[in-house]
């Protein structure tokens, strides 16, 4: 929304079947279909798949499907760490889906092959931030534990935040690992990416914004609502439940 202040945002969550991150992979890319197709009834222009594990195992169908432009959170947080690396050994962060799958690995190589990655899943951040755990003892706790293996066995000088969750502890992560390892959440690398895209396709908005932006979940209002209010620390109205039509391409 700050990147591009003119552009109308359309964004579902599916808060129902969350999380992907341990579902088989051909549920998972089934999930995002659905989710496209329902945006794809919008009127969109292009698409963020803002989560780690959809990007992993469906964003090569979806750029075969679609005539729209489409972007994952893979490629922009790999390029950012390399940026951001000095010692060239990077660690990754992420649900089980999205470690399993070796996207980040696989994509830093390719990038530079020098990298040296370190990967842990980790299964019990996501429901932590659902149930809005973000600070204090019990994240500390959770947090301590889950990236152990992580701090004293590696010398990573760079963590990547490979799943969408984790920037809201992302304080917490940081107490853990020590200032000197830098964070790299992949979400402003997105939307500046996504900025690009716009421009080259020459779909790019350059009118001032009129449309409101538009907010779906599939699950538990209350709770989205309570997750929007963290993320934009206010309260944020124009928000539905939705029920996603089960669809095939």
């Amino acid at each position: 929304m700050r990147q591009l202040p003119n552009e109308q945002l359309i964004y579902v969550g599916d808060t129902l079947r969350c999380p992907y991150g341990s579902r088989p992979k051909d549920e998972v890319i089934k999930f995002t279909l659905e989710m496209v197709q329902f945006l794809l009834q919008k009127n969109i222009k292009m698409i963020v798949v803002a989560c780690n594990t959809a990007t992993a195992f469906a964003l090569n169908e979806l750029t075969n499907l679609l005539t729209i432009p489409v972007i994952g959170v893979i490629h922009p947080g790999a390029r950012a760490a390399i940026k951001a690396t000095r010692n060239n050994h990077i660690g990754i962060i992420g649900t089980e889906g999205t470690i399993r799958s070796s996207a980040y690995p696989n994509t830093l190589k390719e990038i530079n092959d020098l990298i040296q990655v370190t990967s842990l899943a980790c299964p019990l951040f996501v429901p932590m931030v659902e149930k809005g755990i973000l600070h204090g003892k019990q994240a500390v706790q959770i947090v301590g534990e889950t990236l152990r293996p992580l701090k004293s066995a590696h010398k990573m000088d760079t963590l990547i935040l490979g799943c969408t969750h984790y920037p809201l502890i992302e304080s917490t992560i940081q107490q853990i690992m020590g200032e000197n390892v830098q964070l790299i959440s992949s979400s402003e690398e997105t939307a500046r990416e996504t900025s690009t895209l716009l421009d080259v396709h020459q779909i790019l908005n350059r009118n001032h914004l009129t449309a409101p932006h538009q907010f779906y979940t599939t699950g538990d209002l209350n709770l989205f609502k309570k997750i929007a209010k963290t993320l934009f620390n206010k309260e944020i109205t124009n928000l539905k439940t939705v029920t996603v039509e089960k669809v095939a391409f």
